[in-house]
């Protein structure tokens, strides 16, 4: 894992949000993790979620145990943007941005990270 990767996973949640939303936008990509089946979910007690990487790397280091099966998928900026953000939220399902193995990191609304990913529209 790189070294800048690697301390991203070791900031708080909110430190990692900001990481992920400045990779994303300077990379241009968003990575999850998928298996056969499909995309990953996590489950809190209120929300489905699905996590969002700002790396590849970050994204296998969630690749263990019962996830071992699961390979990170790269997912273009604006493929998220068009199709990922509007198809998440008609089945009510929710962002974990960066999660890291004994914390989940931020749960969010996908249009929330749409809004940090979008330039601003000047009027």
């Amino acid at each position: 894992m790189s070294k800048s990767a690697k301390d991203a996973s070791k900031m708080t949640p909110e430190a990692r949000y900001d990481y992920l939303v400045e990779q994303a936008k300077s990379e241009k990509v968003l990575w999850t993790l998928q298996d056969l089946d499909g995309c990953v979910m996590l489950t809190t007690e209120d929300e489905d979620c699905i996590p969002m990487w700002p790396c590849e790397e970050s994204a296998k280091q969630w690749a263990v145990d019962d996830w071992a099966d699961c390979t990170p998928l790269a997912i273009p900026l604006d493929e998220w943007l068009e199709r990922w953000v509007p198809g998440m939220q008609d089945d009510d399902l929710f962002v974990a941005v960066f999660p890291v193995q004994e914390d989940l990191g931020v749960v969010i609304p996908p249009y929330e990270l749409e809004q940090r990913l979008t330039p601003k529209q000047r009027h």
